[in-house]
Protein backbone atom coordinates (compact mmCIF):
# COMPACT_ATOMS: atom_id res chain seq x y z
CA UNK A 1 0.00 0.00 0.00
CA UNK A 2 1.71 3.08 -1.12
CA UNK A 3 0.33 6.33 0.90
CA UNK A 4 -0.46 6.34 4.35
CA UNK A 5 -2.41 8.26 6.85
CA UNK A 6 -4.49 7.94 9.64
CA UNK A 7 -6.41 8.59 13.19
CA UNK A 8 -4.44 7.04 15.89
CA UNK A 9 -6.07 8.46 19.12
CA UNK A 10 -4.12 6.49 21.70
CA UNK A 11 -1.80 3.48 21.56
CA UNK A 12 -1.80 3.10 25.77
CA UNK A 13 -0.31 -0.71 24.60
CA UNK A 14 -3.59 -1.26 22.58
CA UNK A 15 -3.17 -3.13 18.42
CA UNK A 16 -3.66 -0.48 15.85
CA UNK A 17 -5.10 -1.11 12.65
CA UNK A 18 -4.85 -0.03 8.63
CA UNK A 19 -8.40 -0.05 7.35
CA UNK A 20 -8.15 -0.26 3.62
CA UNK A 21 -11.22 0.36 1.92
CA UNK A 22 -12.28 0.12 -1.75
CA UNK A 23 -15.52 1.88 -2.39
CA UNK A 24 -17.17 3.53 -5.53
CA UNK A 25 -16.12 6.88 -6.37
CA UNK A 26 -19.81 8.43 -5.87
CA UNK A 27 -19.76 6.93 -2.35
CA UNK A 28 -16.55 8.99 -1.51
CA UNK A 29 -18.35 11.84 0.11
CA UNK A 30 -21.13 10.27 2.05
CA UNK A 31 -18.56 8.17 3.48
CA UNK A 32 -16.06 10.90 4.65
CA UNK A 33 -18.72 12.84 5.94
CA UNK A 34 -20.04 9.53 7.84
CA UNK A 35 -16.59 9.07 9.22
CA UNK A 36 -16.14 12.66 10.75
CA UNK A 37 -19.44 12.23 12.33
CA UNK A 38 -17.62 9.30 14.52
CA UNK A 39 -14.15 11.10 14.67
CA UNK A 40 -12.49 9.46 12.32
CA UNK A 41 -11.19 12.71 10.44
CA UNK A 42 -7.49 11.74 8.74
CA UNK A 43 -7.23 9.25 5.89
CA UNK A 44 -5.69 9.10 2.33
CA UNK A 45 -8.26 8.67 -0.75
CA UNK A 46 -6.24 6.35 -3.49
CA UNK A 47 -7.72 6.76 -6.77
CA UNK A 48 -7.60 2.57 -7.29
CA UNK A 49 -8.81 0.59 -10.60
CA UNK A 50 -9.65 -2.98 -10.33
CA UNK A 51 -12.07 -5.81 -11.10
CA UNK A 52 -13.60 -8.68 -8.74
CA UNK A 53 -16.94 -10.52 -9.49
CA UNK A 54 -18.12 -7.67 -11.99
CA UNK A 55 -15.01 -8.70 -14.25
CA UNK A 56 -15.05 -5.20 -16.20
CA UNK A 57 -17.78 -4.39 -18.30
CA UNK A 58 -18.65 -3.34 -21.79
CA UNK A 59 -18.90 0.43 -23.20
CA UNK A 60 -19.79 2.26 -26.37
CA UNK A 61 -16.43 5.28 -27.52
CA UNK A 62 -17.35 6.49 -31.03
CA UNK A 63 -19.54 4.00 -32.21
CA UNK A 64 -17.23 1.42 -31.16
CA UNK A 65 -17.57 -1.49 -28.49
CA UNK A 66 -15.09 -2.04 -25.86
CA UNK A 67 -14.16 -3.83 -22.87
CA UNK A 68 -13.04 -2.52 -20.29
CA UNK A 69 -11.48 -4.91 -17.55
CA UNK A 70 -10.08 -2.28 -14.52
CA UNK A 71 -13.12 -0.40 -13.28
CA UNK A 72 -12.85 2.53 -11.18
CA UNK A 73 -12.70 2.76 -7.64
CA UNK A 74 -11.06 4.91 -4.60
CA UNK A 75 -9.21 3.18 -2.00
CA UNK A 76 -9.24 4.94 1.48
CA UNK A 77 -6.13 3.56 4.18
CA UNK A 78 -7.11 4.76 7.47
CA UNK A 79 -5.27 4.23 10.64
CA UNK A 80 -7.72 3.57 13.85
CA UNK A 81 -7.08 1.78 17.46
CA UNK A 82 -9.28 -0.48 18.71
CA UNK A 83 -11.99 1.50 20.15
CA UNK A 84 -12.45 2.92 16.61
CA UNK A 85 -11.83 -0.19 14.51
CA UNK A 86 -15.62 -1.55 14.84
CA UNK A 87 -17.65 1.72 14.11
CA UNK A 88 -15.27 2.73 11.31
CA UNK A 89 -15.94 -0.71 9.72
CA UNK A 90 -19.74 -0.48 10.31
CA UNK A 91 -19.56 3.56 9.10
CA UNK A 92 -18.29 2.37 5.96
CA UNK A 93 -20.18 -0.66 5.79
CA UNK A 94 -23.74 0.82 5.80
CA UNK A 95 -22.53 4.01 3.61
CA UNK A 96 -20.65 2.70 0.97
CA UNK A 97 -23.42 -0.27 0.20
CA UNK A 98 -25.98 0.50 -2.79
CA UNK A 99 -29.46 -0.27 -1.54
CA UNK A 100 -30.89 -2.16 1.51
CA UNK A 101 -28.82 -5.39 0.37
CA UNK A 102 -26.27 -4.13 -1.77
CA UNK A 103 -24.81 -5.12 -4.81
CA UNK A 104 -22.00 -6.38 -6.59
CA UNK A 105 -19.13 -3.66 -6.87
CA UNK A 106 -19.65 -1.89 -3.34
CA UNK A 107 -16.43 -2.49 -2.50
CA UNK A 108 -14.47 -4.25 -0.26
CA UNK A 109 -12.87 -3.55 3.67
CA UNK A 110 -9.88 -5.08 4.75
CA UNK A 111 -8.41 -4.89 8.10
CA UNK A 112 -4.56 -4.99 8.98
CA UNK A 113 -2.20 -5.19 11.71
CA UNK A 114 0.02 -1.86 12.01
CA UNK A 115 3.65 -2.49 13.76
CA UNK A 116 4.84 0.89 13.16
CA UNK A 117 4.58 4.69 11.76
CA UNK A 118 7.31 6.92 10.65
CA UNK A 119 7.09 10.57 10.10
CA UNK A 120 9.71 11.27 7.33
CA UNK A 121 10.26 14.61 8.20
CA UNK A 122 11.16 14.70 11.67
CA UNK A 123 11.88 10.68 12.51
CA UNK A 124 9.29 10.30 15.17
CA UNK A 125 7.50 6.85 15.38
CA UNK A 126 4.79 5.51 16.79
CA UNK A 127 1.30 7.12 17.62
CA UNK A 128 3.56 10.24 17.38
CA UNK A 129 4.03 9.63 13.80
CA UNK A 130 0.43 9.82 13.02
CA UNK A 131 -0.93 12.73 14.85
Amino acid sequence: IGCLSGFWKASGGRSVKLVVAIIQPTKLKAVREALEKIEVTRMTVCDAQGFGRQRGRTEMYRGHEYKTKLLRKIALEIVVNDDFLQKTVETITAVARTGPEGTIGDGKIFVLPMDNAVQIPTGARGPGAVN
